[in-house]
């Protein structure tokens, strides 16, 4: 086959051959992708902030030509807001540059306006002053970004994205006729985060309910980081495990993060939609309470593990039980029932007491109230799971 040698004139005769508006896109893709490197992509938080430093460095000569042309609405001390928008925007070197131009035009303004007389606008030392001070907060604000390595315009939409992720993980699956669920989670001091958590499947070809209630030690935004790592780490171990092997899993899990305060206390839940038939394992966790709709009483039900996260080998021995028509099963974390204040015997008999209320008119929208009920200003993170039969 004979091979066909391109000329180095090839290359010439193609580019003369296309037509202008291909060669003017081809140009302003090469100019796109020039500019995207230099920085433009600064406003979707991935590229240099050139942008924003070259309009906060246009402001600084405004605002001093402002104060010595028109110093009845001109202040030198306006000089604090393009240093205030950039210990939000800027990297820390970049701001120095800013600082620098900010000092440059006090030293003009200085000058120009002369000595402090009463009244007028002039660089006073408690100016001066203010200006420094917003400059080192603004470099701290600016180094902690930079640690962080999060946009400022990010960090607030990462926050809500990790807490909507967070209640995503604890939905709980719907159930077939004849049970009803129910989960409400309460972080502590009216934070966005939590470390309670909830991760619950179908399994056994949808036969069996299990539910996995976790409390993370700690709370607020430090425990709400460690669960949703462990919420998505327990999830993909649910149902892929015999109900048995999970908690040994969890903990294997746990103890490899090697946390400084890595222990959580959990309780495992594995419910046969059709008989009503459970088995309950905990590590370390509070018992679950059950009401007997034939009696009307609450009994506890205490399975025995230690916590997750303490030592290797943990052994988990389970507890047995029955939902019949009408009973109810209540899982919740100790910051619903112990306090400083009282104890969890006497937490769980409040807990109870007002349960009561519910038992004549079902308890469709209970969790929420009994939480509010029990345990409202109590400055830790509450979750209350309620699965009930019908009768």
């Amino acid at each position: 086959m004979a091979v066909r040698h391109r000329s180095r004139r090839d290359p010439e005769r193609r580019a003369a051959a296309e037509t202008f508006p291909a060669r003017l896109r081809k140009r302003l893709h090469r100019a796109r992708i020039a500019l995207r490197k230099s920085g433009v992509d600064y406003f979707r938080g991935d590229g240099s902030d050139w942008i924003a430093l070259a309009g906060l460095l246009l402001t600084i000569p405004v605002i001093a030509l402002g104060t010595l042309a028109i110093p009845v609405w001109f202040s030198p001390a306006l000089l604090v807001l393009p240093i205030v928008a950039g210990g939000l925007l800027l990297r820390p070197a970049s701001l120095l540059g800013l600082y620098a131009a900010a000092a440059g035009a006090l030293i003009v303004e200085s000058v120009q306006l002369g000595p402090y007389t009463e009244g007028a606008s002039r660089v006073t030392p408690g100016v001066v002053l203010t200006v420094a001070a917003c400059g080192f907060f603004g470099l701290v604000i600016a180094q902690f970004r930079s640690r962080v390595g999060v946009p400022w315009r990010r960090g607030g939409t990462m926050l809500f994205d990790l807490r909507e992720r967070i209640k995503t993980q604890s939905k709980l699956p719907g159930l077939p006729p004849g049970w009803h669920r129910e989960m409400a989670l309460r972080p502590a001091g009216g934070q966005s985060f939590s470390g309670d958590f909830v991760v619950a499947a179908r399994t056994s070809g949808g036969r069996t309910l299990e539910v996995v209630l976790t409390d993370v030690s700690g709370k607020g935004m430090d425990a709400g980081s460690r669960a949703l790592l462990l919420s998505g780490a327990f999830g993909g171990l649910l149902g892929s495990l015999p109900p048995h092997a999970f908690l040994p899993a969890a903990n294997g899990y746990l103890l490899r993060q090697d946390w400084d305060e890595g222990f959580a206390t959990s309780i495992h839940l594995a419910l046969d939609l059709d008989s009503g038939d459970y088995e309950l394992l905990s590590a370390g966790h509070p018992p679950a309470v059950q009401l007997h709709a034939g009696t009307g009483r609450w009994e506890e039900k205490s399975a025995e593990g230690p916590l997750l996260g303490v030592y290797d080998g943990a052994q988990f021995d389970p507890v047995k039980g029955r939902l019949g028509p009408g009973d109810v099963l209540m899982l919740f974390t100790d910051g619903l029932v112990e306090t400083a204040e009282r104890d969890l015997s006497e937490g769980i008999d409040r807990l109870t007491g007002e349960a009561d209320r519910y038992v004549a008119g079902g308890f469709h929208g209970a969790a929420w109230h009994l939480i509010e009920a029990v345990a409202k200003d109590v400055n830790d993170d509450r979750a209350l799971l309620l699965l009930c039969r019908d009768a």
